[in-house]
């Protein structure tokens, strides 16, 4: 009679099936995929309506703030008044106002890990970039709602409007593509802090003065030397004067091309990092 050899089985734990790389999802899966994690974030919102606060309310508040408050003195110096200095103000603010919304994508990429739901993202057959291209897309569409708000106040103040429509829809998309790329800096910090804490603190004096050390707020002529200096190499001084010059007229070639120079560049460093930090982060 005749043996049959077994082979034996192996002990130990099975081997565990990691989801399949993002290189091999295609185009279309991956946009599928975006498209289903905006649905997601979207639902979120609509859960909790007072995420909405700071894009409904601080275009208000800013707005109303410095025009009444240094709008006299700042407008003044100017030669003007305060219509002059409403005329300046709105288009820094608008650049201004992606810097603060795109703090809030790192906080809640941050807040997102502590809950373990990126965690279940993790082992789902996605692409990596997905998740977080999906956060910014729904910020940009944030910073849409702030922007609509912030130029219904400059026109119901008095606003002018010194160029034309096409050049406002050039300075929106301009503000939009620059926030885009400052959203992948603040996930990067999201996925490098311990805490959400820690995101707005570090996030905090990053902004304050990137903004004031610009010419959002008040022309650099009168500043001090030194800070002129910083104030020329400021990417949020280009993207208010590019901002402004095409909401207002001016030349406006110089700073466009900087603005989208830096946008590229912080693009093509800052997101490879942060979908590299995704996938290690434990």
């Amino acid at each position: 009679m005749s043996t049959a050899t077994l082979t034996p089985t192996p002990t130990g734990p099975a081997p565990v099936r990691t989801p399949s790389d993002e290189g091999r999802i295609g185009l279309r899966g991956n946009l599928r995929h975006i498209g289903a994690l905006v649905r997601r974030n979207l639902l979120q919102i609509k859960k909790d309506p007072e995420s909405m606060f700071d894009v409904l309310l601080m275009p208000v508040v800013f707005t109303l703030l410095f025009v009444y408050v240094f709008g006299g003195s700042v407008g003044g110096s100017m030669g003007g008044g305060r219509q002059e200095y409403l005329d300046y103000l709105v288009p820094g603010l608008m650049a201004m106002m992606g810097m603060n919304i795109a703090s809030a994508v790192g906080t809640g990429v941050n807040d997102d890990f502590r809950k373990g739901v990126m965690d279940r993202f993790r082992t789902m057959p996605i692409a990596r970039s997905s998740v977080l291209v999906a956060k910014i897309v729904v910020e940009l569409g944030r910073m849409m709602i702030a922007t609509v708000i912030l130029l219904g106040m400059g026109f119901a103040l008095g606003m002018e409007l010194g160029t034309s429509v096409a050049g406002l829809l050039a300075a929106v998309a301009l503000s939009a593509v620059f926030a885009g790329a400052i959203m992948w800096i603040f996930i990067l910090l999201g996925l490098a802090m311990k805490t959400a804490q820690a995101v707005q603190g570090v996030g905090f004096l990053v902004l304050m003065p990137l903004q004031f050390g610009s010419s959002i707020f008040a022309p650099t002529r009168t500043m001090p030397g030194w800070l002129q200096t910083f104030t020329d190499v400021n990417p949020l001084s280009n993207l208010a004067d590019a901002v402004r010059g095409l909401m207002m007229g001016g030349p406006v070639a110089d700073s466009v091309w900087v603005t989208l120079a830096w946008a590229v560049g912080i693009t093509v460093v800052a997101g490879p990092l942060a979908v590299s930090r995704f996938r290690r982060r434990t």
